[in-house]
């Protein structure tokens, strides 16, 4: 179980690490434009991020 943990968590770095990496310019403008939403939109984002994220899990897990 804890194999996997650490496989995630490395998965999400790979993803995280893509943006900046093949366009710095964008990602900096995508920064700048979230860090001037509003604490409700980003609270929104996050939960619409991690229901997303349960629900691929559960497709993927039981297909």
């Amino acid at each position: 179980m804890g194999k996997i943990f650490f496989v995630a968590v490395a998965l999400l770095l790979v993803m995280e690490g893509i943006t900046p990496f093949l366009s710095p310019k964008r990602c900096r403008r995508m920064m700048q434009a979230i860090s001037q939403c509003s604490d409700r939109a980003l609270r929104i984002m996050g939960f619409v991020a991690m229901v997303l994220g349960v629900v691929i899990m559960y497709v993927v897990h039981n297909s």
